[in-house]
């Protein structure tokens, strides 16, 4: 019966690699089970940032510098980057060494893989922020020649000819891009038809946190630091259009959601942003550290991407002073990760107010109804939080600083496979 179940999701990743774009939405037909599968490695110090499925290889970004089998009986060296066997947990040779950590990771073509963050070294040889691999070896593909200037790359998206890059980076190559950039996914050159002129007159600088991407590719989303878009105000988020042989422009969608501040020092307190499988709504997830006056510090809130103009959530639901730092949703659940104790938590003041439900560090909430399912396999310790969260034919991984999930041990990596 395992091999079975085994070849079966061996067979569905194969099929996902080949049939679904990188940054295609997983639609899954039911809620992930609590219990993780028994196979995945473990990352023994540090924290994971981020995941990648090319074909059947998972591979796995963060801060880190040792992992080990399932079994915790043979350690490898593996400095922010490895690659494992998605079906059996086996740790694959690929080991790029990057210098600092990977923030975030694209499935690319041919076997290879982009990788994000604040490196200036990694396969080997020098290339800051940006890079693409060949899984078969951990060599940088040559072709690939983006590096950003300084700062960052947070956030990765690729589908068809091009790559998204977000982050905190202002220029890539020797082309001026404050904080978001469409790249050549062969070349990494910068395309001169998407600049969307980010600005920030009252921060320190621009810093995009995360990108998200419709399944049809027509609607880019990005969050984080920024008050300008094309010359126009958005608070936090940006809502770009790109459709089918028009002109790339700035979407005429916008919220004043998160236009009050949270805690000082916060530049922004969104974190994360996800699409629904059918592209007709967003989930933002945020920190802050502040509560009242329902401001929308440490939430998650769904938007409807239908219509024009200023859009108000549909629904929030409040942790009462924890933060989120991920999320995906698979239309049957938003997923949401972070050091959360509770939602449904409006007047919680790092308290549990009335009507709060326990759960620690991730959760599911109903899309319909805003409100926290019963699923709860308690991430415990909660850490700094889970801030890697990616939906696929298998379950749902789950990258944190901490080593306990559905009761078992499972360092800094998990997958909670498919009902």
């Amino acid at each position: 019966m395992r091999r079975r179940l085994i070849a079966a999701a061996a067979t569905a990743l194969a099929a996902f690699a080949v049939a679904i774009p990188a940054s295609a939405a997983m639609n899954q037909p039911a809620q992930v089970s609590i219990n993780p599968v028994d196979y995945t490695p473990n990352v023994l110090d540090g924290e994971v940032r981020a995941f990648a499925v090319v074909g059947d290889t998972v591979v796995v970004g963060g801060d880190f510098t040792t992992v080990t089998d399932a079994k915790r009986t043979v350690r490898y060296k593996r400095n922010n980057l490895f690659a494992y066997r998605a079906t059996t947990g086996e740790i694959l040779p690929f080991a790029p060494q990057p210098d600092a950590p990977v923030l975030t990771l694209a499935t690319g073509a041919n076997n290879t893989v982009y990788a994000g963050g604040s490196f200036q070294r990694i396969g080997g040889a020098s290339q800051r922020g940006l890079a693409q691999l060949n899984l078969a070896d951990g060599s940088r593909v040559p072709a690939f020649t983006a590096a950003i200037n300084w700062g960052d790359t947070r956030s990765l998206i690729a589908q068809g000819p091009w790559l998204y890059a977000a982050g905190s980076f202002s220029r890539i190559g020797s082309t001026d891009r404050v904080g978001l950039a469409r790249l050549d996914a062969t070349t990494g050159a910068v395309d001169p038809a998407f600049d969307l002129k980010l600005a920030g007159p009252n921060l320190t600088r621009v810093k995009i946190e995360d990108l998200a991407l419709t399944p049809n590719g027509q609607r880019l989303a990005a969050v984080g630091a920024v008050e300008q878009a094309a010359g126009q105000w958005r608070a936090q988020v940006v809502m770009v259009d790109m459709p089918l042989g028009g002109a790339v422009r700035l979407a005429d969608w916008y919220t004043d959601a998160y236009a009050r501040p949270c805690r000082a020092g916060f530049e922004t307190y969104l974190r994360g942003i996800d699409f629904d499988p059918t592209g007709t709504y967003a989930t933002i997830v945020s920190t802050g550290r502040k509560w009242g006056d329902h401001l929308m510090c440490d939430t998650a809130a769904r938007f409807d991407l239908r219509g024009t103009g200023m859009h108000r959530p549909l629904w929030v639901n409040w942790t009462g002073g924890d933060s989120l730092y991920s999320v995906a949703d698979t239309g049957a659940a938003i997923y949401v990760g972070g050091h959360q104790r509770w939602l449904d938590n409006p007047q919680g003041r790092e308290t549990a107010g009335p009507g709060a439900v326990a759960r620690p560090g991730i959760a599911a909430i109903d899309p319909r109804t805003g409100k926290a399912t019963a699923w709860n396999p308690k991430r415990e310790p909660r850490g700094v939080g889970a801030r890697a969260l990616l939906a696929t034919p298998q379950g749902l991984l789950v990258g944190s600083d901490t080593e306990r999930i559905g009761g078992e041990y499972h360092g800094r990596l998990a997958l909670l496979p498919m009902s």
